[in-house]
């Protein structure tokens, strides 16, 4: 039972709070994306082929996505729409007088359910507008079909959660190094900062005014993640060769970084990042998932790989197990203690860049408590704190538990003081539970 609790516990944790959340949040879906407008724009063509059609949204970016591609797939099928009507309903309104006042002859109205909910495309107004205007007459109103399922399981908020995830559990794999070796790195989140600003502010030299090309991107985030990892390797320094407690020395480092993030951005105002390629590192997708999903998956398999059929992998876990020991057995105790600070600084590094890239701009204020939140992912996925133990799967696993609960939290309207107090006792249960392993389950 130990055995099996201390290798799947995790996961069943995990299956057991998106059975949880995907309860709790059952209801009524109405589908209105770009998949679903070319559905609609398929069963037009096939059961309405001659008929006149008016596409109404809101007017918003989804809603504009939506109706473009409503739009597309009628014009692809050799079906020309009267436009799109995007906005309020007054603007609807407006735009259907248009029409009845040209004498143009209206068969359908295409929208979804937020805008069908409107008193205008109710039967009773638009009644009215056809005694008013006779082209108007037997409109139809057709709308995507809804259907009962979880929002937790839909599929825009599991792309969320693994974006919201994607920068944490990529930190955590080097912060889970650290940890095994029975270290600690508090300066994660404000090398975060410190690298995003560094990047903004190489890009605006680099490139001035003008669209930075490729080439200029590239070396900005480069030197950015380059320094974030030289001072992770100066903390691994200041570890082993003075042998200064790693909390005292990450701390430090922690006010320094964010310090000089503040010294390079000239105050707490964030450096703006005019670049669509740079945009896209984070933003981007492919094949529907995001990039930092993407770039997220391969570490975690690199480093699994590393961590599972690599002599240095198994240095780690003997460093943190016994260093002694290790020394006495050949390990380079010294050199793997500044290998995983260095791999730390350089994916906090990394994060920051990619925080960057996502909202365009260089924020010193970014990353401000991200440092607990990575660690507590490495303890609630079963890496002790007192050294020698953990997976990197279990990591991502323990990422993704803190992910959905609070997703699953906010989509249950669960205020954020309570959301507080909820993580805190998880952290409290997963290091608990880590002693309870370690005695072997004796009180």
């Amino acid at each position: 039972m130990q055995k099996f609790v201390s290798q799947y516990g995790v996961v069943f944790v995990l299956v057991l709070l998106c059975a949880y959340y995907s309860f709790a949040t059952l209801n009524q879906q109405h589908p209105a994306d770009a998949a679903t407008g070319r559905k609609l724009a398929t069963y037009i063509t096939l059961q309405l082929p001659n008929a006149n059609v008016l596409i109404v949204v809101r007017d918003s970016d989804d809603d504009r996505a939506f109706a473009a591609s409503i739009r597309q797939s009628l014009e692809t099928a050799g079906v020309k729409p009267l436009g799109v009507a995007a906005g309020e309903p007054r603007d609807i309104v407006a735009e259907l007088r248009r029409l009845g006042a040209a004498g143009t002859k209206l068969d359908v109205i295409v929208t979804h359910h937020a805008s069908a909910q409107w008193t205008v495309l109710g039967e009773g107004r638009l009644k009215e507008l056809a005694d008013e205007f006779p082209s108007l007459a037997n409109v139809q109103v057709l709308k995507p079909s809804s259907y009962t399922w979880p929002t937790f399981l839909t599929r825009g908020n599991l792309l969320s959660i693994g974006n919201q995830v994607a920068v944490t559990a990529i930190i955590a794999i080097a912060m889970t190094m650290v940890i095994i070796t029975a270290g600690i790195d508090l300066s994660v989140g404000s090398l975060m900062a410190l690298s995003g600003v560094l990047a903004a502010w190489a890009i605006h030299r680099l490139a001035g005014e003008g669209d930075p090309g490729l080439m200029t991107l590239a070396l900005a985030c480069f030197v950015a993640v380059l320094l974030s990892a030289a001072i992770g390797l100066l903390t691994g320094v200041m570890v082993t060769a003075f042998d200064i407690p790693a909390f005292i020395v990450t701390l430090a480092v922690m006010r320094i970084a964010r310090g000089l993030a503040y010294q390079v951005a000239d105050g707490p105002s964030p450096i703006g990042i005019k670049s669509e390629a740079f945009h896209s590192l984070s933003a981007g997708t492919l094949l529907g998932v995001s990039n930092p999903v993407i770039l997220m998956v391969v570490l975690y398999f690199l480093a699994y790989a590393l961590m599972s059929h690599t002599a240095l992998g198994r240095y780690i876990y003997a460093v943190g197990g016994n260093p002694e020991a290790a020394r006495l057995s050949g390990v380079p105790v010294k050199r793997v203690l500044l290998f995983v600070y260095a791999m730390c600084g350089a994916l906090a590094g990394l994060g920051g860049v990619m925080e960057a890239s996502l909202f365009s701009v260089g924020n010193p204020n970014s990353g401000v408590g991200y440092e607990l939140q990575i660690i507590a992912a490495v303890v609630v996925g079963g890496t002790s704190l007192m050294g020698g133990k953990g997976k990197v799967l279990g990591t991502l696993i323990g990422a993704l538990i803190l992910a959905v609960i609070s997703n699953g939290m906010y989509l249950t309207k669960v205020d954020s003081y309570t959301q507080m107090i909820v993580f805190g006792v998880l952290i409290l249960i997963a290091v608990l539970l880590d002693q309870l392993k370690t005695r072997r389950w004796k009180l």
